[in-house]
């Protein structure tokens, strides 16, 4: 397939009047994912089960029980990420005024609701959403980023201090006083600058904790995001250049969700796409596949009909700084670094590659026997949280 085997984007349409949600069904099913419900309590234990792929919440105003004004105010409380529309027949001009201040509605459509308008506005409002998503998932990046730096950082630099303290201590009998001296200078200015640096990460981190970390390690800033999505958000934000997008197809065996860290998996599936794309430059006839494996061990793949990789490189490159592409800036710190954050959350990077053939780099994920054990550690109250 082409694409992944749903639409990226789903819409919950609620309304009491079954003709109506059959009606809006057909309307904007070739494009997304609908959802429907009857009722204001129907839509809030709808939005319990798919809340984390509904972009769009389009709800009818007059219903019995609960009406859409409330629903409107419980959604932006509790899934602020969704855009909202509200449908009405009547013309109350308080009414609207007062649900537009208190339910933060993107438009107000009007029955009888006709087809080219509601496409029109769901193009908008998923634009919107788009936009939305995107700023937060570069904030949780940052936070997720910079959780994994600090805590990469912190063995070298603790083992740089020591080490300092160990060759100021131990300069004497080696050398002359004049040598012993300037090995003395140099061990000072080690350990001064280790700690100058832990003592930098600490305080940026607790800061960034207290304007807004904190917001995104609570239960509303958690969302649970599965694989296609992440591919699909890459697809649409990726600076493609000339017609890169052609060459890429996206086959799906499965969908799974990314429960580690899935901002950080976006920075290592967006390098993956870096270097893929920059290895088929040169190709007549390029193709880039990104594959998607659900099961109990998910995988993502990222196969390409380039040039390979030699084996003494290949070899090397999630355990030493060697490049490809020297040539053009490459520094080879980018395999490294992704093959720590897939670790990092039990995780793995492969790759597999022959010259003239092509590569596949498979991103590993934890498998599901693996979560629980990993699950069940955490709770148990004899365990210990270990920072090597």
């Amino acid at each position: 397939m082409s694409d992944t085997t749903q639409p990226p984007y789903s819409v919950l349409f609620v309304d009491d009047d079954e003709m109506s949600r059959n009606h809006f069904a057909r309307a904007i099913r070739e494009d997304y994912c609908v959802h429907v419900a009857s009722s204001a309590d129907e839509a809030i234990a709808m939005l319990s089960e798919y809340g984390s792929e509904i972009a769009v919440l389009v709800t009818d105003f007059r219903m019995p029980g609960r009406d859409g004004d409330d629903l409107l105010r419980q959604v932006a409380q509790e899934y602020p990420q969704i855009v909202r529309i509200l449908v009405t027949a009547y013309a109350d001009k308080d009414m609207l005024l007062q649900t537009v201040n208190t339910g933060d509605l993107f438009r107000i459509l009007e029955k009888p609701l006709r087809t080219e308008t509601v496409q029109e506005v769901l193009k908008l409002a998923i634009a919107r959403y788009t936009e939305r998503e995107t700023r937060q998932q570069r904030l949780l990046a940052m936070d997720e980023t910079l959780a994994f730096l600090a805590h990469e950082l912190n063995t070298p630099l603790a083992a740089i201090s020591l080490f300092a303290r160990s060759v100021e201590s131990d300069i004497a009998e080696q050398y002359d006083p004049e040598r012993q001296k300037e090995i003395g200078h140099a061990a000072t200015a080690m350990l001064n600058n280790a700690q100058y640096c832990l003592t930098l990460i600490s305080s940026f981190w607790a800061t960034v904790h207290k304007s807004g970390g904190q917001q995104s390690g609570s239960g509303s800033g958690l969302r649970e995001v599965k694989a296609t999505r992440l591919i699909a958000t890459l697809l649409d934000t990726y600076p493609f250049a000339g017609s890169q997008r052609d060459w890429i197809r996206v086959d799906v065996q499965g969908d799974f969700i990314v429960r580690a860290m899935p901002n950080c998996v976006s920075l290592v599936l967006s390098s993956l796409l870096s270097n893929a794309l920059r290895a088929l430059g040169g190709s007549t006839a390029p193709s880039l596949h990104l594959e998607v494996v659900g099961g109990s061990e998910p995988e993502i793949r990222v196969r390409d009909n380039g040039p390979g990789i030699a084996p003494e490189i290949k070899e090397r490159l999630l355990l030493d700084p060697v490049t490809t592409h020297a040539g053009t800036g490459g520094h080879g710190m980018g395999m490294i670094f992704c093959n720590r954050i897939m670790q990092s959350f039990g995780g793995c990077l492969r790759i597999e590659s022959a010259l003239g053939a092509g590569t596949t780099v498979t991103m590993g994920f934890p498998s599901v026997k693996s979560r629980v054990h990993a699950a069940h550690d955490k709770a148990s109250p004899d365990s210990q949280v270990v920072w090597k």
